[in-house]
């Protein structure tokens, strides 16, 4: 009984908001503060209608770039990291994965100005380049962390056998290894596309021309000086969400199995 209560409570704290997104979504702005129109009023998809633009589409190819080759170059720093602490032992590898720890705690704030001096050193500010190392940057001791796990899980007596057969070290973990762990690596790839789709702060930093924002950044044009387009907002909040609900919906068994085997050891 317990357990159906907590479910009702967080389906509540949850489903709300996204409820009131949605209709926010579906009112005019004159609707929106109307106490007598916070549930019943006449729904209109004009905030939809002026939010599909062409600069919706240009965002939108922006957020599929960033995240896709943020997410691919992450994984190929982690995974090899992540099975080098799994199986190397003793003080450099500990203190190795402190040191990760570590950088996930540094707010993303306090990075902002010493990546933006050497991205502008290096000439790639106001482009795709900037904003994808950074998000990599960010996410990879997150990965790393996430994918250790995994690779701890499978028996040394799998790549001691390949050993035996004659295969090399990267034979081994390219056919033996990784193959096992493809859960664990899709289930990271997921989460950190999840996490970098959403980033805000960086592509509103190292894009210097609004034409250039993703999704994440283009939200924030909704809100100016002359107040907030709120049916706006929500719109384009909803839009947003779309693509990340799909990917949620298809990779959720996978998500739940894959968290589950890295919860255990």
């Amino acid at each position: 009984m317990s357990s159906v209560i907590i479910r009702v409570i967080l389906a509540v704290v949850y489903l709300v908001p996204l409820a009131w997104i949605l209709l926010t979504s579906l009112k005019k702005s004159s609707d929106v503060f109307r106490p007598d129109a916070a549930i019943f009023f006449t729904p209109t998809i004009d905030a939809y209608a002026a939010a599909i633009n062409d600069s919706l589409f240009d965002a939108l190819r922006q957020s599929l770039l960033i995240t896709v080759l943020a997410t691919a170059l992450t994984l190929v720093v982690a995974v090899p990291a992540a099975y080098g602490l799994a199986r190397i032992r003793g003080f450099w590898p500990t203190l190795a994965l402190g040191a990760l720890i570590v950088f996930q705690m540094i707010p993303q704030t306090a990075q902002v100005i010493p990546l933006f001096q050497v991205f502008g050193r290096a000439g790639i500010l106001d482009s795709l380049s900037a904003v994808v190392l950074a998000d990599a940057a960010l996410m990879t001791p997150f990965a790393i962390i996430l994918l250790r796990p995994f690779f701890r899980s499978v028996p040394e007596a799998l790549e001691e056998a390949s050993a035996v057969d004659g295969a090399n070290s990267f034979r081994t973990f390219w056919s033996i290894v990784l193959p096992v762990v493809r859960n664990g690596v899709a289930t990271t790839g997921t989460l950190v596309f999840l996490i970098v789709w959403g980033e805000f702060l960086y592509a509103i930093n190292f894009f210097t021309t609004p034409g250039n924002y993703p999704l994440s950044a283009l939200l924030a044009q909704q809100v100016s000086s002359y107040g907030i387009n709120w049916p706006g907002l929500m719109a384009l909040g909803v839009i947003t969400s779309i693509p990340i609900l799909l990917l949620f919906v298809f990779s959720y068994r996978l998500l739940k199995e894959g968290l589950t085997v890295g919860a255990v050891k």
